[in-house]
């Protein structure tokens, strides 16, 4: 457990979540008396807890971003055309 300044803080460094290699929480004022073995065991519940992003968001997030992409895409070639014309006419 480090303290800070202003702050209590609980670092676990090697969580069962493949995606961390580590988290850090901070401590609430009011619970600062806790035991630190209390605190660390609650925080690595907390973190063991902590689990991989549903699936449905990652495919959400490309597929967002391919719509942006063909988006932009065709703004493109409307305005290029649209200039063509305008200056060959």
């Amino acid at each position: 457990m480090l303290k800070g300044v202003n702050h209590q803080v609980v670092e676990v460094t090697k969580p069962s979540c493949e995606y961390f290699e580590r988290v850090i929480f901070f401590v609430k004022p009011e619970f600062s008396s806790v035991s630190e073995g209390t605190l660390r065991e609650r925080a690595s519940e907390i973190a063991s807890d902590a689990g991989v992003p549903p699936p449905s968001k990652v495919r959400k997030s490309r597929i967002l971003l391919a719509v942006r992409l063909l988006s932009a895409a065709w703004v493109g070639a409307a305005v290029t055309i649209l200039v063509s014309k305008l200056i060959y006419g």
